[in-house]
């Protein structure tokens, strides 16, 4: 027998979302105790679930065969105790939800539709929030977004992660030419972005993980923006070029108004996250619209589309 069920979880999220990190904010504990909990259960094992590096977490091949075992029936007591809770009730209600503007427009009200045809009592009350929101503070049921601080009783559970990539107009590669390497964005002109917290210009580097090579940008400042809608709309007036996270570049590099310049090179934003009270009684139509949500960015493959193409 196990001695705790919060080992089996921790190891079951910890496979699930790569990392101790996003477990951790899916369970509302810390990195340090799902570490923690998952070593307890490999003594308890006598087996390795997972190789460790400094950065990455691989299941082992006992760990993908444990993962396989218990998963599944772990999902089935998930729903049963959830079952249980709400009796037979159907999840309604009003649910508040913050978004950031451009990625709430863009990729979640697109889904609402197949949302409420199948949770008809809940009716979704969106606000559009372009700044830092205290999701509990402010009496919201979920936030979407990245860098949302972790106040207590807050829990993230990551999208996916989100690249940022150097783009430009094809008028403004006509006249300028393209760059090869990110050494060569010094001679060119560019947006640069400013922060909404600090007020300080963001300071990138590009990464190609292949050569593990890493290279600062710099380029001739020709403008200044606060927001990637206002500077994804300069770099397609032909202005420069910039760095714009995947979301915001997607819609523009599909309809060919922008171009994606150095395929391979792409710095990190903070990850997409939905957050939401981590309350042990959370409400059911807070709890069916986060899985929902999670379900269909895997089943679209949206969380592929926000990483930077090859």
């Amino acid at each position: 027998m196990l001695d705790s069920i919060s080992h089996l979880v921790s190891f079951i999220y910890s496979a699930e979302e790569g990392g101790f990190s996003a477990a951790a904010r899916r369970l509302g504990l810390s990195p340090a105790a799902v570490s923690k909990n998952v070593a307890a259960l490999e003594r308890q094992l006598g087996v390795r679930l997972f190789q460790r590096t400094t950065r990455q977490l691989h299941l082992t091949e006992q760990g993908e065969q444990f993962l396989r075992e218990v998963a599944e029936p772990w999902r089935r007591i998930e729903g049963a105790v959830q079952a249980a809770r709400e009796g037979a009730a159907e999840p309604a209600g009003t649910l508040k939800i913050s978004m950031a503007p451009m990625v709430g427009r863009t990729y979640f009200v697109p889904m609402l539709e197949d949302f409420r045809t199948r949770y008809p009592g809940i009716v979704p009350d969106l606000y559009f929030e372009n700044r830092q929101v205290d999701v509990i503070g402010e009496g919201f049921d979920v936030g979407i977004g990245g860098g949302i601080a972790l106040s207590e009783g807050l829990v993230a559970r990551e999208l996916t992660r989100v690249h940022v990539v150097a783009v430009a107009s094809p008028a403004y590669l006509a006249r300028h030419g393209r760059p090869a390497h990110p050494g060569e964005l010094q001679r060119h002109e560019g947006i640069a972005r400013r922060s909404v917290q600090t007020g300080r210009r963001y300071a990138w580097s590009l990464r190609q993980e292949e050569e593990g090579e890493e290279v600062a940008v710099e380029f001739r400042t020709v403008a200044v923006a606060d927001d990637p809608e206002a500077m994804a709309m300069a770099a397609v007036a032909g202005v420069g070029l910039t760095l714009l996270p995947m979301p915001h570049a997607l819609p523009f590099l599909r309809s060919g108004e922008l171009v994606h310049l150095l395929p391979g090179w792409y710095t990190l934003a903070k990850p997409l996250c939905i957050y939401y009270p981590s309350r042990r009684l959370l409400p059911a139509k807070t709890r069916v619209f986060v899985d929902f949500v999670v379900e269909r960015f895997r089943e679209t493959g949206l969380a592929e589309q926000f990483r930077a193409p090859g």
